[in-house]
Protein backbone atom coordinates (compact mmCIF):
# COMPACT_ATOMS: atom_id res chain seq x y z
CA UNK A 1 0.00 0.00 0.00
CA UNK A 2 1.36 3.57 -0.89
CA UNK A 3 2.69 5.65 1.84
CA UNK A 4 0.07 8.69 1.27
CA UNK A 5 0.18 10.70 4.72
CA UNK A 6 3.81 9.64 6.24
CA UNK A 7 6.23 11.29 2.72
CA UNK A 8 4.45 15.05 3.33
CA UNK A 9 4.57 14.90 7.22
CA UNK A 10 7.98 14.27 6.78
CA UNK A 11 8.57 16.78 3.69
CA UNK A 12 7.02 19.37 6.44
CA UNK A 13 8.69 18.90 9.39
CA UNK A 14 12.22 18.98 7.24
CA UNK A 15 10.34 22.33 6.13
CA UNK A 16 10.13 23.24 10.47
CA UNK A 17 13.56 22.36 10.93
CA UNK A 18 15.14 24.44 8.32
CA UNK A 19 12.75 27.77 9.27
CA UNK A 20 13.59 26.97 13.19
CA UNK A 21 17.61 26.69 12.21
CA UNK A 22 17.65 23.76 14.29
CA UNK A 23 21.17 22.76 14.81
CA UNK A 24 20.86 18.94 14.10
CA UNK A 25 23.40 16.38 15.45
CA UNK A 26 23.08 12.75 14.45
CA UNK A 27 25.48 10.00 15.09
CA UNK A 28 24.57 6.26 14.45
CA UNK A 29 21.74 6.58 11.52
CA UNK A 30 23.96 3.66 10.13
CA UNK A 31 23.19 1.04 12.69
CA UNK A 32 19.43 1.55 11.32
CA UNK A 33 19.04 -1.97 9.40
CA UNK A 34 17.90 -0.49 5.61
CA UNK A 35 15.79 -3.80 5.37
CA UNK A 36 14.15 -6.10 7.70
CA UNK A 37 12.09 -5.51 10.95
CA UNK A 38 13.69 -3.42 14.22
CA UNK A 39 12.60 -1.90 17.14
CA UNK A 40 13.98 1.55 18.13
CA UNK A 41 14.30 2.52 22.00
CA UNK A 42 14.04 5.82 22.73
CA UNK A 43 14.18 7.69 26.18
CA UNK A 44 11.66 10.38 26.26
CA UNK A 45 12.30 14.06 27.13
CA UNK A 46 9.20 15.81 25.27
CA UNK A 47 6.26 15.80 23.21
CA UNK A 48 7.93 16.00 19.85
CA UNK A 49 10.45 13.11 20.48
CA UNK A 50 8.73 11.07 18.20
CA UNK A 51 9.56 13.48 15.06
CA UNK A 52 13.43 13.54 15.70
CA UNK A 53 13.60 9.67 16.94
CA UNK A 54 12.17 8.87 13.24
CA UNK A 55 14.49 11.13 11.58
CA UNK A 56 16.97 9.08 13.13
CA UNK A 57 16.21 6.42 10.75
CA UNK A 58 15.85 9.11 7.91
CA UNK A 59 19.31 8.53 6.11
CA UNK A 60 18.66 4.06 6.21
CA UNK A 61 15.29 5.26 4.69
CA UNK A 62 12.81 3.77 6.71
CA UNK A 63 9.56 4.96 8.06
CA UNK A 64 9.20 4.39 12.09
CA UNK A 65 5.83 3.10 13.22
CA UNK A 66 5.60 4.25 16.77
CA UNK A 67 3.65 3.14 19.71
CA UNK A 68 1.42 5.98 21.01
CA UNK A 69 -1.47 6.39 23.68
CA UNK A 70 -4.63 5.60 22.01
CA UNK A 71 -5.92 9.19 23.28
CA UNK A 72 -3.72 10.75 20.47
CA UNK A 73 -5.73 8.49 17.85
CA UNK A 74 -8.61 9.77 19.58
CA UNK A 75 -7.84 13.78 18.64
CA UNK A 76 -9.53 15.10 15.58
CA UNK A 77 -6.30 16.38 14.38
CA UNK A 78 -3.54 14.17 15.31
CA UNK A 79 -5.82 11.12 15.29
CA UNK A 80 -5.94 11.18 11.21
CA UNK A 81 -2.34 11.84 10.85
CA UNK A 82 -0.99 8.97 13.24
CA UNK A 83 -3.41 6.53 11.54
CA UNK A 84 -2.36 7.83 8.12
CA UNK A 85 0.99 7.04 9.53
CA UNK A 86 0.72 3.28 10.45
CA UNK A 87 1.31 4.08 13.60
CA UNK A 88 0.27 1.79 16.31
CA UNK A 89 -2.35 3.01 18.90
CA UNK A 90 -1.94 1.56 22.52
CA UNK A 91 -4.98 0.94 24.67
CA UNK A 92 -3.50 -0.23 27.93
CA UNK A 93 -7.06 -1.65 29.49
CA UNK A 94 -6.56 -4.03 25.84
CA UNK A 95 -2.39 -4.09 25.61
CA UNK A 96 -2.06 -7.86 24.24
CA UNK A 97 -3.80 -6.14 20.84
CA UNK A 98 -1.03 -3.53 21.07
CA UNK A 99 1.53 -5.73 21.62
CA UNK A 100 0.61 -8.32 18.77
CA UNK A 101 0.27 -5.02 16.03
CA UNK A 102 3.53 -4.29 17.05
CA UNK A 103 4.93 -7.77 16.34
CA UNK A 104 2.78 -8.21 13.59
CA UNK A 105 4.36 -5.46 11.76
CA UNK A 106 8.32 -6.47 12.92
CA UNK A 107 7.61 -9.01 11.74
CA UNK A 108 6.37 -7.79 7.98
CA UNK A 109 10.24 -6.11 7.91
CA UNK A 110 8.72 -2.93 9.69
CA UNK A 111 10.51 -0.88 12.23
CA UNK A 112 8.91 0.16 15.15
CA UNK A 113 9.28 2.98 17.65
CA UNK A 114 8.50 2.50 21.34
CA UNK A 115 9.11 4.82 24.35
CA UNK A 116 10.00 2.56 26.96
CA UNK A 117 9.85 4.78 29.73
CA UNK A 118 6.13 5.13 29.08
CA UNK A 119 6.11 8.61 30.13
CA UNK A 120 8.35 12.05 29.67
CA UNK A 121 10.92 11.78 31.98
CA UNK A 122 10.66 15.17 34.06
CA UNK A 123 14.04 14.75 35.42
CA UNK A 124 15.66 14.50 32.30
CA UNK A 125 17.40 10.90 33.41
CA UNK A 126 16.65 7.96 31.91
CA UNK A 127 13.66 6.33 34.24
CA UNK A 128 13.06 2.63 34.98
CA UNK A 129 12.23 1.06 31.48
CA UNK A 130 9.22 -1.76 30.80
CA UNK A 131 10.43 -4.66 29.39
CA UNK A 132 8.19 -4.54 26.04
CA UNK A 133 10.77 -3.25 23.78
CA UNK A 134 12.83 -6.22 24.86
CA UNK A 135 10.31 -8.68 24.59
CA UNK A 136 9.01 -7.38 20.90
CA UNK A 137 12.62 -8.21 20.31
CA UNK A 138 12.50 -11.24 21.00
CA UNK A 139 9.52 -12.64 20.08
CA UNK A 140 10.30 -11.01 16.51
CA UNK A 141 13.76 -11.68 16.60
CA UNK A 142 14.87 -8.64 15.83
CA UNK A 143 17.14 -6.02 16.74
CA UNK A 144 16.88 -3.44 19.19
CA UNK A 145 18.48 -0.44 19.36
CA UNK A 146 19.09 2.20 21.66
CA UNK A 147 18.15 6.01 20.50
CA UNK A 148 19.11 9.06 22.56
CA UNK A 149 17.60 12.24 22.04
CA UNK A 150 18.51 15.64 23.75
CA UNK A 151 17.68 19.19 23.38
CA UNK A 152 13.99 18.82 22.14
CA UNK A 153 12.77 19.35 25.63
CA UNK A 154 13.58 22.86 25.20
CA UNK A 155 10.95 22.93 22.59
CA UNK A 156 8.09 21.69 24.51
CA UNK A 157 8.24 18.95 27.05
CA UNK A 158 6.29 18.46 30.55
CA UNK A 159 5.03 20.95 32.54
CA UNK A 160 6.53 23.76 31.00
CA UNK A 161 4.75 26.15 28.10
CA UNK A 162 5.29 24.99 24.56
CA UNK A 163 8.09 27.08 22.42
CA UNK A 164 7.51 25.92 19.06
CA UNK A 165 8.78 28.95 17.03
CA UNK A 166 11.90 28.32 19.25
CA UNK A 167 15.05 29.09 16.54
CA UNK A 168 18.71 27.62 16.56
CA UNK A 169 18.26 25.11 19.37
CA UNK A 170 20.77 22.27 19.00
CA UNK A 171 18.74 18.98 18.70
CA UNK A 172 21.16 16.25 19.59
CA UNK A 173 20.01 12.19 18.25
CA UNK A 174 22.42 9.30 18.75
CA UNK A 175 21.86 5.84 17.80
CA UNK A 176 23.09 3.35 19.21
CA UNK A 177 24.70 -0.45 18.44
CA UNK A 178 22.15 -2.85 17.94
CA UNK A 179 21.71 -5.57 20.43
CA UNK A 180 21.25 -9.02 19.51
CA UNK A 181 18.00 -10.26 21.20
CA UNK A 182 19.63 -13.60 20.99
CA UNK A 183 22.70 -12.72 23.38
CA UNK A 184 20.02 -12.38 26.49
CA UNK A 185 18.20 -15.27 28.01
CA UNK A 186 15.04 -13.23 28.71
CA UNK A 187 13.25 -9.98 28.47
CA UNK A 188 13.91 -8.70 32.10
CA UNK A 189 18.13 -8.91 31.51
CA UNK A 190 18.03 -7.47 27.73
CA UNK A 191 15.77 -3.99 29.30
CA UNK A 192 18.74 -3.93 32.07
CA UNK A 193 21.04 -3.71 29.54
CA UNK A 194 19.20 -2.00 27.24
CA UNK A 195 18.57 0.64 30.28
CA UNK A 196 22.77 0.95 30.77
CA UNK A 197 23.41 1.58 26.91
CA UNK A 198 20.24 4.17 26.98
CA UNK A 199 22.07 5.86 29.69
CA UNK A 200 25.27 5.77 28.36
CA UNK A 201 24.29 7.39 25.16
CA UNK A 202 22.06 10.30 27.03
CA UNK A 203 24.92 11.27 29.54
CA UNK A 204 27.26 11.72 26.16
CA UNK A 205 24.45 13.37 24.38
CA UNK A 206 24.26 16.35 27.75
CA UNK A 207 28.41 16.11 28.33
CA UNK A 208 28.51 17.23 24.81
CA UNK A 209 25.81 19.59 24.10
CA UNK A 210 26.88 22.37 23.00
CA UNK A 211 24.72 24.74 24.85
CA UNK A 212 24.42 25.84 28.65
CA UNK A 213 21.55 27.73 30.32
CA UNK A 214 21.82 31.41 30.02
CA UNK A 215 21.42 31.77 33.66
CA UNK A 216 19.14 30.05 36.94
CA UNK A 217 15.95 31.22 34.97
CA UNK A 218 16.82 29.26 32.03
CA UNK A 219 18.01 25.91 33.86
CA UNK A 220 15.25 23.82 34.17
CA UNK A 221 16.08 22.42 30.48
CA UNK A 222 19.33 20.88 32.26
CA UNK A 223 19.12 17.73 34.75
CA UNK A 224 19.87 18.60 38.29
CA UNK A 225 23.36 16.31 38.34
CA UNK A 226 24.67 18.54 35.94
CA UNK A 227 23.73 21.52 37.74
CA UNK A 228 20.12 22.50 35.93
CA UNK A 229 17.11 22.96 38.15
CA UNK A 230 15.18 20.20 36.68
CA UNK A 231 14.03 17.99 39.55
CA UNK A 232 15.76 14.80 40.61
CA UNK A 233 14.75 11.49 39.36
CA UNK A 234 12.59 10.97 42.94
CA UNK A 235 11.08 14.48 43.18
CA UNK A 236 9.77 13.50 39.84
CA UNK A 237 8.56 10.27 40.26
CA UNK A 238 6.77 12.10 42.99
CA UNK A 239 5.19 14.91 40.61
CA UNK A 240 4.09 12.01 38.37
CA UNK A 241 2.45 10.37 41.53
CA UNK A 242 0.46 13.82 42.35
CA UNK A 243 -0.87 14.00 38.51
CA UNK A 244 -1.85 10.90 38.41
CA UNK A 245 -3.92 11.29 41.08
CA UNK A 246 -5.15 14.77 40.46
CA UNK A 247 -6.31 13.33 37.40
CA UNK A 248 -8.35 10.39 39.10
CA UNK A 249 -10.31 12.80 41.14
Amino acid sequence: MPELVYPPVIAAAKTMFRVLDLRLTVEGSHHVPRVGGAVLASNHVSYLDFIFCGYGAHEARRLVRFMAKHEVFAHKVSGPLMRGMKHIPVNRAAGAGSYNTALDALRRGEVVGVFPEATISRSFTVKQLKSGAARMAQDAAVPLLPVALWGTQRLWTKGRPKNLTRRHTPITILVGEPMDPTAYPDANTMTVELKSRLSALVDRAQQEYPDKPAGPEDAWWQPAHLGGTAPTLAEAVELDRRGRRTAAS
